[in-house]
C-alpha cells in the first residue's frame, strides 16, 4: 500500500521499544501517554475488500458486528465496481454486520477530482442502490498524495457537506485522514469549510500502531472536537524493505493500538485492516489470517482482547 510510504518508510530500526512487549501504550518521542480509562471499550470492527471473511468460522467466533469497505466514489455507475459492491454488501447483510462505506478515487479515472455536483450525483446513485448503508466517510485519506483531494481541503469538505445533507439520519465521519506530516494543517483548512461541527472524525493511525506511539492520535484530538474512530489501523506483517516479514511484531502492534484506543475515551471505534493477508510477493500485508489460511498471532491478540 503506497499510502503508508510517507508514514512508515523510515524502517524497522526506528520502531521504539517502548511498548515493552505487553501492548500497553507508553509515552514515545516526547508524546504524553493517553489518559487511563478502565471502563472504556471501543467497538471493534474489521476492514477488508474481500467478502470471504464473512463465511470464515473464525470471523464468526470473534463476534464482530462492524465492517468497513472502501469503494470508488463512482462505484454505482461503473459495472465491475457495482458488481463487487453488490456481492460484498449482500454477504455482509447475510452475516448480520453493519457496513461502513468509505469513498475514494475512481478506479477508471484515479486522478479525477469530481466536482461537487458530480460527487452529489454519484453519492445519490449509491444511496439509492444501497439504502441500508447508513455509515459513511465521504473520502478516504483525504490528505494523502494518492487521492485527488490531497491539496484540495475545501473540496474534501464539500464532499462531507454533500453526504451529511443527502443522508438524513446517517452517521457521517469527517476527515478520515492519515497520520502523516502536515495532517493537522490540512485538517484546520478543511474544517473551515464544513457545514456545522462534526460529531465524529476518522483517522488512519498506522504510524502510531506500528511505531508504538501516540502522536498521530494526540495531534488530531488536540485539533478537533468530537469523537474519533480509528477507521483503518493494524499490525503490519510486511511492508517492503522497511518491515520484513514478522507476524509477532504485527501482533504487538495490534495489542498496542487496541490498548491505546481503550485508554483514550474519545476513541469510540477501531477498524483493523485487514482479514486475509497477501502472497509473499506482494509489498504490503497486514492480514490477521495468512494467505495459506493459518491464523496469525495478531488474530489471537484480537480474540484475547475481545474476551476481556
Amino acid at each position: 500500500m503506497r499510502t503508508l510510504a510517507i508514514v512508515l518508510g523510515a524502517g524497522v530500526a526506528m520502531l521504539p521499544a517502548a511498548c515493552g512487549g505487553n501492548g500497553e501504550p507508553q509515552p514515545t518521542n516526547g508524546a504524553p501517554a493517553p489518559p487511563k480509562s478502565t471502563t472504556q471499550r471501543p467497538i471493534i470492527g474489521i476492514g477488508d475488500q474481500q467478502p470471504a471473511m464473512f463465511t470464515d468460522p473464525r470471523f464468526k467466533t470473534l463476534g464482530i458486528r462492524h465492517v468497513r469497505l472502501v469503494v470508488s466514489y463512482d462505484a454505482a455507475g461503473v459495472g465491475f465496481e457495482r458488481d463487487l459492491t453488490d456481492t460484498w454488501l449482500k454477504k455482509a447483510q447475510r452475516a448480520g454486520v453493519e457496513p461502513f462505506v468509505t469513498f475514494g478515487h475512481s478506479r477508471v479515472h484515479p486522478a479525477k477530482l469530481p466536482s461537487v455536483g458530480e460527487f452529489r450525483r454519484a453519492f445519490e446513485a449509491f444511496h439509492k442502490r444501497y439504502p441500508k448503508v447508513r455509515v459513511f466517510a465521504p473520502w478516504n485519506e483525504i490528505n494523502h498524495a494518492s487521492q485527488p483531494t490531497h491539496d484540495q481541503p475545501k473540496r474534501a469538505a464539500d464532499y462531507y457537506n454533500v453526504v451529511k445533507a443527502s443522508c438524513e439520519g446517517c452517521t457521517v465521519l469527517a476527515g478520515d485522514v492519515l497520520d502523516q506530516p502536515g495532517m493537522t494543517r490540512y485538517v484546520k483548512r478543511y474544517r473551515r469549510h464544513l457545514d456545522g461541527t462534526p460529531r465524529i472524525w476518522g483517522l488512519h493511525n498506522y504510524a502510531d500502531a506500528n511505531r508504538f506511539r501516540y502522536s498521530g492520535l494526540r495531534d488530531l484530538l488536540r485539533t478537533v472536537k468530537g469523537d474519533v474512530w480509528l477507521t483503518e489501523t493494524g499490525g503490519i506483517v510486511r511492508f517492503g524493505k522497511s518491515f520484513p516479514q514478522d507476524e509477532q511484531r504485527a501482533a504487538r502492534a495490534v495489542k498496542y493500538v487496541l490498548a491505546l484506543a481503550k485508554r483514550t475515551p474519545r476513541v469510540q471505534r477501531v477498524y483493523l485492516y485487514n482479514w486475509t493477508g497477501t502472497p509473499p510477493n506482494d509489498r504490503f500485508d497486514a492480514g490477521l489470517i495468512a494467505p495459506d489460511g493459518h491464523a496469525r498471532p495478531a488474530y489471537d491478540a484480537l480474540r484475547e482482547y475481545l474476551k476481556g
